[in-house]
Protein backbone atom coordinates (compact mmCIF):
# COMPACT_ATOMS: atom_id res chain seq x y z
CA UNK A 1 0.00 0.00 0.00
CA UNK A 2 2.76 2.34 0.92
CA UNK A 3 4.57 1.43 -2.27
CA UNK A 4 1.40 2.24 -4.26
CA UNK A 5 1.14 5.76 -2.90
CA UNK A 6 4.80 6.43 -3.42
CA UNK A 7 4.49 5.21 -7.00
CA UNK A 8 1.35 7.22 -7.55
CA UNK A 9 2.96 10.28 -6.03
CA UNK A 10 6.01 9.88 -8.27
CA UNK A 11 3.82 9.47 -11.33
CA UNK A 12 1.81 12.56 -10.44
CA UNK A 13 4.98 14.58 -9.91
CA UNK A 14 6.38 13.38 -13.23
CA UNK A 15 3.15 14.35 -14.95
CA UNK A 16 3.27 17.85 -13.46
CA UNK A 17 6.92 18.19 -14.45
CA UNK A 18 6.12 17.12 -17.98
CA UNK A 19 3.41 19.74 -18.30
CA UNK A 20 5.81 22.36 -16.91
CA UNK A 21 8.37 21.78 -19.68
CA UNK A 22 8.24 24.21 -22.61
CA UNK A 23 6.64 22.84 -25.74
CA UNK A 24 9.11 21.72 -28.37
CA UNK A 25 8.98 23.85 -31.52
CA UNK A 26 7.69 21.78 -34.41
CA UNK A 27 9.15 23.83 -37.26
CA UNK A 28 12.70 25.17 -37.14
CA UNK A 29 13.43 27.92 -39.65
CA UNK A 30 16.76 29.42 -40.69
CA UNK A 31 16.62 33.02 -41.93
CA UNK A 32 19.66 33.93 -44.04
CA UNK A 33 20.51 37.60 -43.65
CA UNK A 34 23.87 39.23 -44.43
CA UNK A 35 26.88 40.56 -42.53
CA UNK A 36 26.03 41.21 -38.88
CA UNK A 37 27.23 44.81 -39.22
CA UNK A 38 24.51 45.58 -41.75
CA UNK A 39 21.21 47.25 -40.91
CA UNK A 40 19.57 44.47 -42.90
CA UNK A 41 20.81 41.90 -40.37
CA UNK A 42 18.86 43.80 -37.69
CA UNK A 43 15.81 43.67 -39.94
CA UNK A 44 16.06 39.88 -40.19
CA UNK A 45 16.45 39.59 -36.43
CA UNK A 46 13.14 41.48 -36.16
CA UNK A 47 11.57 39.13 -38.71
CA UNK A 48 12.54 36.10 -36.63
CA UNK A 49 10.94 37.68 -33.55
CA UNK A 50 7.75 38.56 -35.44
CA UNK A 51 7.37 35.09 -36.96
CA UNK A 52 8.08 33.29 -33.69
CA UNK A 53 5.59 35.38 -31.73
CA UNK A 54 2.85 34.93 -34.35
CA UNK A 55 3.45 31.19 -34.74
CA UNK A 56 4.17 29.40 -31.44
CA UNK A 57 5.07 26.20 -33.29
CA UNK A 58 7.85 27.93 -35.25
CA UNK A 59 11.39 28.48 -34.05
CA UNK A 60 13.11 30.89 -36.42
CA UNK A 61 16.72 31.99 -36.04
CA UNK A 62 18.97 34.34 -38.02
CA UNK A 63 22.09 33.17 -39.85
CA UNK A 64 24.91 35.55 -40.79
CA UNK A 65 25.75 34.99 -44.47
CA UNK A 66 27.41 36.56 -47.48
CA UNK A 67 24.09 38.11 -48.54
CA UNK A 68 22.09 37.58 -51.74
CA UNK A 69 24.09 35.21 -53.92
CA UNK A 70 25.20 33.17 -50.92
CA UNK A 71 21.62 33.03 -49.61
CA UNK A 72 20.20 31.83 -52.93
CA UNK A 73 22.75 29.03 -53.18
CA UNK A 74 22.12 27.97 -49.58
CA UNK A 75 18.35 27.99 -50.12
CA UNK A 76 18.79 25.78 -53.16
CA UNK A 77 20.71 23.32 -50.96
CA UNK A 78 18.02 23.47 -48.26
CA UNK A 79 20.35 25.08 -45.70
CA UNK A 80 18.18 28.19 -45.38
CA UNK A 81 14.40 28.56 -45.43
CA UNK A 82 14.21 32.22 -46.40
CA UNK A 83 16.90 34.71 -47.30
CA UNK A 84 17.65 38.29 -48.09
CA UNK A 85 17.81 38.83 -51.85
CA UNK A 86 17.93 41.64 -54.36
CA UNK A 87 15.27 41.67 -57.03
CA UNK A 88 17.90 41.86 -59.77
CA UNK A 89 19.85 38.82 -58.56
CA UNK A 90 16.63 36.89 -57.96
CA UNK A 91 15.65 37.60 -61.57
CA UNK A 92 19.00 36.22 -62.71
CA UNK A 93 18.66 33.13 -60.49
CA UNK A 94 15.11 32.37 -61.58
CA UNK A 95 16.12 32.62 -65.23
CA UNK A 96 19.50 30.90 -64.93
CA UNK A 97 21.44 33.81 -66.42
CA UNK A 98 24.53 35.90 -65.62
CA UNK A 99 25.84 34.92 -62.16
CA UNK A 100 23.53 31.89 -62.25
CA UNK A 101 24.23 30.81 -65.82
CA UNK A 102 23.67 27.06 -65.91
CA UNK A 103 22.45 27.04 -62.31
CA UNK A 104 18.81 28.11 -62.33
CA UNK A 105 17.36 28.49 -58.82
CA UNK A 106 13.56 28.60 -58.54
CA UNK A 107 13.47 30.61 -55.32
CA UNK A 108 10.06 32.37 -55.19
CA UNK A 109 9.72 35.91 -53.87
CA UNK A 110 7.86 36.46 -50.59
CA UNK A 111 8.00 40.26 -50.34
CA UNK A 112 10.22 43.30 -51.01
CA UNK A 113 10.93 45.86 -48.32
CA UNK A 114 13.53 48.42 -49.38
CA UNK A 115 15.10 50.19 -52.33
CA UNK A 116 18.88 49.76 -52.33
CA UNK A 117 20.74 52.50 -54.18
CA UNK A 118 24.39 51.54 -54.83
CA UNK A 119 26.80 54.25 -53.73
CA UNK A 120 30.25 54.48 -55.27
CA UNK A 121 32.19 55.73 -52.24
CA UNK A 122 35.83 56.92 -52.31
CA UNK A 123 38.21 58.66 -49.94
CA UNK A 124 38.29 62.40 -50.63
CA UNK A 125 42.10 62.40 -50.52
CA UNK A 126 42.30 59.77 -53.30
CA UNK A 127 42.09 62.35 -56.09
CA UNK A 128 39.31 60.35 -57.77
CA UNK A 129 36.40 62.44 -59.02
CA UNK A 130 34.75 60.34 -61.72
CA UNK A 131 33.97 56.71 -62.46
CA UNK A 132 36.68 56.69 -65.15
CA UNK A 133 39.23 57.66 -62.48
CA UNK A 134 38.66 54.29 -60.76
CA UNK A 135 40.64 52.51 -63.48
CA UNK A 136 43.70 50.83 -61.96
CA UNK A 137 42.82 51.95 -58.40
CA UNK A 138 42.54 49.53 -55.47
CA UNK A 139 38.78 49.47 -54.99
CA UNK A 140 36.18 47.13 -53.47
CA UNK A 141 33.16 46.00 -55.53
CA UNK A 142 31.14 45.18 -52.40
CA UNK A 143 31.01 42.30 -49.96
CA UNK A 144 32.32 39.05 -51.42
CA UNK A 145 29.44 36.89 -52.69
CA UNK A 146 26.85 39.66 -52.44
CA UNK A 147 24.54 41.04 -55.11
CA UNK A 148 26.29 44.38 -54.72
CA UNK A 149 29.56 42.75 -55.77
CA UNK A 150 28.01 40.95 -58.74
CA UNK A 151 26.18 44.07 -59.95
CA UNK A 152 29.18 46.35 -59.43
CA UNK A 153 31.41 44.13 -61.56
CA UNK A 154 28.79 44.12 -64.30
CA UNK A 155 28.13 47.87 -64.24
CA UNK A 156 31.77 48.95 -64.27
CA UNK A 157 32.55 46.40 -67.01
CA UNK A 158 29.72 47.98 -69.02
CA UNK A 159 31.43 51.35 -68.56
CA UNK A 160 34.81 49.92 -69.58
CA UNK A 161 36.31 50.75 -66.17
CA UNK A 162 38.60 48.17 -64.55
CA UNK A 163 39.89 48.93 -61.04
CA UNK A 164 42.36 46.73 -59.17
CA UNK A 165 39.66 44.86 -57.27
CA UNK A 166 40.01 44.37 -53.52
CA UNK A 167 37.81 41.51 -52.28
CA UNK A 168 36.54 40.67 -48.81
CA UNK A 169 33.73 41.11 -46.32
CA UNK A 170 32.25 44.53 -45.69
CA UNK A 171 34.25 44.75 -42.48
CA UNK A 172 37.48 43.88 -44.27
CA UNK A 173 36.80 46.42 -47.01
CA UNK A 174 35.98 49.11 -44.45
CA UNK A 175 39.27 48.44 -42.64
CA UNK A 176 41.16 48.63 -45.94
CA UNK A 177 39.61 52.02 -46.72
CA UNK A 178 40.41 53.39 -43.26
CA UNK A 179 44.02 52.16 -43.55
CA UNK A 180 44.32 53.55 -47.10
CA UNK A 181 44.90 50.07 -48.54
CA UNK A 182 41.86 50.70 -50.79
CA UNK A 183 40.48 54.02 -51.97
CA UNK A 184 36.83 53.03 -51.61
CA UNK A 185 34.07 50.54 -52.34
CA UNK A 186 30.51 50.21 -53.57
CA UNK A 187 27.94 49.88 -50.80
CA UNK A 188 24.16 49.79 -50.57
CA UNK A 189 22.56 52.86 -49.05
CA UNK A 190 19.64 52.67 -46.64
CA UNK A 191 16.93 54.65 -48.34
CA UNK A 192 18.69 57.80 -49.54
CA UNK A 193 21.32 57.86 -46.77
CA UNK A 194 24.61 56.12 -46.04
CA UNK A 195 24.25 52.88 -44.15
CA UNK A 196 25.87 52.47 -40.71
CA UNK A 197 29.12 50.97 -42.03
CA UNK A 198 29.72 53.73 -44.58
CA UNK A 199 28.86 56.34 -41.95
CA UNK A 200 31.42 54.73 -39.64
CA UNK A 201 34.10 54.98 -42.33
CA UNK A 202 33.21 58.62 -42.96
CA UNK A 203 33.73 59.50 -39.29
CA UNK A 204 37.37 58.36 -39.59
CA UNK A 205 38.11 59.31 -43.20
CA UNK A 206 36.26 61.97 -45.21
CA UNK A 207 34.64 60.35 -48.24
CA UNK A 208 32.59 61.34 -51.26
CA UNK A 209 30.26 59.63 -53.72
CA UNK A 210 30.82 59.41 -57.45
CA UNK A 211 27.65 60.15 -59.45
CA UNK A 212 26.58 58.28 -62.56
CA UNK A 213 26.45 60.81 -65.44
CA UNK A 214 23.61 60.88 -67.94
CA UNK A 215 25.47 59.06 -70.72
CA UNK A 216 26.15 56.12 -68.38
CA UNK A 217 22.59 56.21 -67.04
CA UNK A 218 21.47 55.62 -70.62
CA UNK A 219 23.85 52.65 -70.89
CA UNK A 220 22.37 51.08 -67.76
CA UNK A 221 18.80 51.56 -68.97
CA UNK A 222 19.60 49.93 -72.30
CA UNK A 223 21.80 47.05 -71.17
CA UNK A 224 20.73 46.29 -67.59
CA UNK A 225 16.95 46.85 -67.48
CA UNK A 226 16.63 44.86 -64.23
CA UNK A 227 18.31 47.77 -62.43
CA UNK A 228 16.66 51.01 -61.35
CA UNK A 229 18.06 54.52 -61.65
CA UNK A 230 17.76 56.25 -58.30
CA UNK A 231 17.76 59.99 -57.61
CA UNK A 232 19.77 60.73 -54.46
CA UNK A 233 19.72 64.04 -52.55
CA UNK A 234 23.41 64.10 -51.63
CA UNK A 235 24.63 66.00 -48.60
CA UNK A 236 27.62 67.02 -46.54
CA UNK A 237 28.77 63.49 -45.75
CA UNK A 238 28.45 62.51 -49.42
CA UNK A 239 30.32 65.71 -50.41
CA UNK A 240 27.84 66.04 -53.23
CA UNK A 241 24.70 67.75 -54.40
CA UNK A 242 21.85 65.72 -55.88
CA UNK A 243 23.14 62.83 -57.98
CA UNK A 244 22.06 59.63 -59.70
CA UNK A 245 23.16 56.06 -59.17
CA UNK A 246 21.89 52.57 -59.89
CA UNK A 247 19.95 50.38 -57.50
CA UNK A 248 17.58 47.47 -56.96
CA UNK A 249 14.95 46.34 -54.50
CA UNK A 250 15.87 44.30 -51.45
CA UNK A 251 13.43 41.61 -50.45
CA UNK A 252 12.96 38.12 -49.07
CA UNK A 253 12.62 34.90 -51.04
CA UNK A 254 12.05 31.28 -50.00
CA UNK A 255 13.76 27.97 -50.61
CA UNK A 256 12.31 26.33 -53.75
CA UNK A 257 10.36 23.65 -51.86
CA UNK A 258 8.92 25.70 -48.99
CA UNK A 259 5.36 24.49 -48.21
CA UNK A 260 2.57 26.92 -49.04
CA UNK A 261 1.25 27.07 -45.47
CA UNK A 262 4.68 27.97 -44.04
CA UNK A 263 5.18 30.75 -46.59
CA UNK A 264 1.64 32.01 -45.93
CA UNK A 265 2.18 32.10 -42.16
CA UNK A 266 5.50 33.94 -42.51
CA UNK A 267 4.12 36.54 -44.91
CA UNK A 268 0.99 37.06 -42.82
CA UNK A 269 3.02 37.64 -39.65
CA UNK A 270 5.32 40.11 -41.39
CA UNK A 271 2.62 42.05 -43.24
CA UNK A 272 0.54 42.47 -40.08
CA UNK A 273 3.43 43.63 -37.88
CA UNK A 274 3.50 47.37 -37.28
CA UNK A 275 6.23 47.68 -34.64
CA UNK A 276 9.20 45.31 -34.72
CA UNK A 277 10.33 45.82 -38.33
CA UNK A 278 10.09 49.60 -38.18
CA UNK A 279 11.98 49.66 -34.89
CA UNK A 280 14.84 47.54 -36.25
CA UNK A 281 14.89 49.06 -39.73
CA UNK A 282 13.34 52.56 -39.73
CA UNK A 283 13.34 52.72 -43.53
CA UNK A 284 10.19 50.53 -43.58
CA UNK A 285 8.25 52.73 -41.16
CA UNK A 286 4.96 53.71 -42.74
CA UNK A 287 5.68 51.68 -45.89
CA UNK A 288 2.97 49.36 -47.21
CA UNK A 289 5.12 46.31 -47.93
CA UNK A 290 2.37 44.57 -49.89
CA UNK A 291 1.94 47.48 -52.28
CA UNK A 292 5.72 47.91 -52.58
CA UNK A 293 6.10 44.25 -53.46
CA UNK A 294 3.31 44.15 -56.02
CA UNK A 295 4.60 47.33 -57.67
CA UNK A 296 8.31 46.52 -57.96
CA UNK A 297 8.58 42.72 -58.07
CA UNK A 298 10.07 41.37 -61.28
CA UNK A 299 9.79 37.63 -60.51
CA UNK A 300 6.98 35.30 -59.50
CA UNK A 301 5.69 35.19 -55.94
CA UNK A 302 5.41 32.12 -53.72
CA UNK A 303 1.86 30.67 -53.79
CA UNK A 304 1.67 31.22 -50.03
CA UNK A 305 2.45 34.91 -50.49
CA UNK A 306 -0.12 35.20 -53.29
CA UNK A 307 -2.71 33.58 -51.05
CA UNK A 308 -2.10 36.11 -48.28
CA UNK A 309 -2.09 39.16 -50.58
CA UNK A 310 -5.34 38.11 -52.25
CA UNK A 311 -7.01 37.35 -48.92
CA UNK A 312 -5.94 40.82 -47.76
CA UNK A 313 -7.71 42.36 -50.74
CA UNK A 314 -4.79 43.05 -53.08
CA UNK A 315 -4.85 42.26 -56.77
CA UNK A 316 -1.82 40.20 -57.73
CA UNK A 317 -0.72 40.86 -61.34
CA UNK A 318 -0.64 37.82 -63.61
CA UNK A 319 3.06 38.43 -64.26
CA UNK A 320 3.79 37.62 -60.60
CA UNK A 321 1.88 34.33 -60.54
CA UNK A 322 3.68 31.01 -61.18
Amino acid sequence: MTRFWKSAGFAAAATVAAFALPAQAETRLAFGATNAQSAHYAYFAALAKVVNEANPDYQASVVETGATVDNLKRMERGQLDIGLITTSALYHANNGIKTFDGNQIDSPLLWAYSLAPQNVVVRRDAGVNSLEDLAGQRFGPGQRGSSTEATSLEVLALFGVEPEWVRGSNGELAAAIKDNRAIGFIKSAVGTKFDALTTDIATFTPVQVLPVPEDKVAMIRENLPELSIVDMPGGEMENSGAYQTWGFMIGVSARPDMPEDVAYNIVKAVMEDEIEQATAFPNVKGVNLAELTLQYATTTLHPGAIRYFEEAGYEVPDRLKP
